[in-house]
């Protein structure tokens, strides 16, 4: 049986009510949060309202109160994933909402997989996934943790309890499906 990580075990602690395990905690995890929170806001446009340093705030003071119990290091940035997506989003809404729709938010798939080389608007992604998780929440869940997570292969398949092949397979799949759902298509002459 593999030994928990030092991470999963103040996690733990930290959600049984330790104050201390949580201001251990932290340092342990700012540094990839922060390099996470970067990874989106590169993706943003110039002069984005949001910095790095704020995103991560935003995302933890969100996680904070979850009534989660979190389950290892894989899934609390999973967790962490999704809070600043859906942070990214409620900004991106309420900018478009101002602006009547001036500025598109634009992100790059190009680094989930070659496979999948678009660009897309982040609303529209947002619409897609939602799509794909209403009738393979599997799937859309993996493309959630590749993608916003960052999560390798292998974490994917630990934070879903399953093997590295699978998720390989399930991800191909989801990608194929997400290819087809966000690239116009051409028109046949």
């Amino acid at each position: 049986m593999k030994e928990p990580s030092e991470v999963t075990r103040l996690l733990i602690a930290w959600q049984s009510g330790s104050t201390e395990a949580g201001e251990r905690l932290m340092p342990l995890i700012y540094d990839e949060l922060r390099r996470l929170a970067q990874h989106y806001l590169d993706d943003e446009r110039e002069g984005h309202p949001l910095q790095a340093t704020a995103l991560v705030h935003e995302a933890y003071l969100k996680m904070v109160g979850l009534e989660l119990a979190w389950q290892g290091r894989g899934h609390f940035f999973a967790m962490a994933a999704r809070s600043m997506r859906r942070i990214l989003i409620d900004h991106g809404r309420k900018r478009l909402a101002g602006k009547r729709g001036a500025g598109e938010m634009t992100v790059s798939l190009d680094h989930v997989d070659a496979a999948l080389e678009i660009s897309t608007d982040l609303l529209d992604l947002d619409l897609a996934l939602r799509e794909l998780s209403g009738f393979d929440p599997r799937r859309a869940r993996i493309l959630e943790l590749r993608f916003f997570g960052g999560l390798t292969l292998k974490e994917v398949a630990e934070v879903l309890d399953t093997s590295s092949a699978t998720v390989e397979r399930e991800l191909k799949l989801a990608k194929a499906w997400l290819n087809r759902k966000l690239v116009p298509q051409r028109s046949k002459l």
